[in-house]
């Protein structure tokens, strides 16, 4: 059985014992976090929301909280003696999915 659902503002599909990274959650590792926004369900029924499955939940596992990788963001302008250089790194939070409820 597979969900998708919808956090941070992206769709993921899950399956229980996944591990998925998300947009940082702001929680404490170890606590259960439990998602409402699932917009499909499937496996041997499809259940299709419109926009979300009344009654279905995904309940994960909180990992750890951390940061992505650096990335470097260059901006120039040409012949304009213009240049900036900054870098980012995202936080995400890591989850183990373990239950979908449909």
């Amino acid at each position: 059985m597979y969900a998708i659902i919808e956090t941070g503002g992206k769709q993921i599909k899950v399956e229980a014992g996944q591990e998925i990274y998300v947009e940082k959650l702001g929680v404490e590792a170890d606590e259960v976090v439990t998602f409402d926004k699932v917009l499909f369900v499937g496996g041997e029924t499809v259940k299709v929301g419109a926009p979300t499955v009344a009654g279905a939940t995904v309940t994960a596992k909180v990992v750890k909280e951390g940061r992505a990788k650096k990335i470097t963001v260059f901006k120039l302008k040409a012949k304009k003696n213009y240049r900036r250089k900054q870098g980012h790194r995202q936080p995400y939070t890591k989850l183990v999915v373990e239950t979908i409820n449909a």
